[in-house]
């Protein structure tokens, strides 16, 4: 927290804010001749993503032992419904990670036994990455924790149960927006559904 005398004209009040507030009070200060909605939103939304994603990556090695983005793979291998299994390129477009990212993630959990490849039956030589049953009871149990021990949740529990519900259809809706956006710019390589042999509807996203 900190405290706001003697520092910017927007923020002379003998009182304390918080590290964001501070921010938001010195650029409508300054730039009090803008509409800065959609430039507070970007700042506000980039900003939550690092403090969430600093605090998942401490849970997930402290708890897991295991790299946050292991994590994500192990995730959206198990959010499709049986057999647990995607294709290389599903996994790193889903994850906006590169082909050698996602191979290095993927030997990485072999290793240890949490998924293996399978030959794909609808490419020759093509494989599929899918969880084994290690694999299985662990990110089944990572799921159990998100949900119950979020790293989030203590900020939330400050919320009213319709602030909650505002907020979550709100992100959502924005998110669905960009989604569209980045696909009209040929830019989505996260986009949609996409079906084939090993899963019912899969949702290309994190």
């Amino acid at each position: 927290m900190t405290t706001t005398q003697n520092l910017h004209p927007a923020s002379k009040r003998t009182r304390i804010v918080s590290h964001i507030d501070l921010i938001s009070e010195q650029w409508t200060y300054e730039r009090s001749d803008l509409d800065l909605y959609n430039f507070f939103l970007h700042m506000y939304v980039v900003r939550l993503g690092r403090i969430f994603e600093q605090l998942a990556m401490r849970q997930c090695q402290s708890r897991f032992g295991l790299r946050l983005s292991d994590i994500r793979v192990l995730l959206a291998l198990r959010r499709g419904g049986r057999p647990f299994a995607k294709r290389p390129t599903d996994l790193f477009k889903a994850l906006l990670v590169t082909s050698g990212a996602m191979t290095k993630q993927v030997d990485r959990l072999q290793k240890m036994r949490f998924v293996e490849r399978i030959p794909d039956p609808a490419f020759g030589g093509g494989s599929l990455i899918m969880l084994t049953r290690k694999g299985l009871a662990l990110v089944d149990e990572v799921a159990t924790v998100l949900a119950k021990e979020s790293v989030i949740a203590p900020a939330i529990a400050r919320l009213s149960d319709n602030e909650r519900e505002i907020g979550i259809q709100f992100i959502r809706r924005v998110l669905n927006e960009m989604e569209v956006l980045m696909n009209e710019i040929g830019d989505g390589d996260s986009r949609n559904y996409q079906e084939d042999e090993t899963s019912r509807v899969r949702l290309i996203d994190s």
